[in-house]
């Protein structure tokens, strides 16, 4: 019972996140056949993230937030398919849209990825791809055109993922 209004309180946080980022991605989503806009951002761990400094490789870019649950399954599976694959063929990079870095640290210390994840708490850049729901995914090709839009996810999502990474890093061979 002490534990309610605790839990409300982050559930309310979580919902008013949620609708900052829904009403900041009121511009037209990016869809598969489109370029994938560049971006700059300050990363978790320092220096910064950019979807340039990735170019030639396929990207996994992963739009996430320390209060989203499916966030937490999708983390890990999301550093084992990076380790899958040749460092120089593919990368997964992440987007945090935690309102402060220290929500993203304590949540990437409870469960460390290998990739870099650039902080976005003001929501811009989920706001140039048109994130509608977290996690949402894009997976760009080696030119920076985006293949697929994966909104959500599930333990099972993994396999079909792996055969779209695994297309796009023969394609480009």
């Amino acid at each position: 019972m002490s534990n309610l209004p605790r839990r409300t309180s982050r559930s309310a946080l979580a919902a008013l996140a949620l609708a900052v980022l829904l009403s900041a991605s009121a511009t037209q989503a990016v869809e598969a056949g489109e370029t994938a806009p560049s971006f700059q951002l300050p990363g978790l761990t320092g220096g910064t993230v950019s979807l340039e400094e990735h170019r030639g490789k396929v990207v996994y870019l992963d739009f996430w937030a320390s209060w989203c649950g499916p966030c937490a399954q999708a983390l890990p599976a999301l550093d084992a398919l990076r380790q899958e694959f040749p460092e120089e063929d593919f990368q997964v990079v992440a987007i945090n849209v935690d309102g402060t870095s220290a929500a993203a640290k304590k949540f990437l210390k409870r469960r460390p990825v290998g990739y870099p994840s650039g902080l976005d708490p003001k929501g811009e850049t989920p706001a140039q791809f048109g994130v509608e729901t977290m996690p949402t995914s894009f997976l760009i090709d080696r030119n920076g055109t985006v293949h697929h839009v994966h909104k959500g996810f599930r333990k099972q999502d993994v396999e079909s993922l792996r055969k779209r990474i695994q297309a796009l890093v023969a394609a480009g061979r």
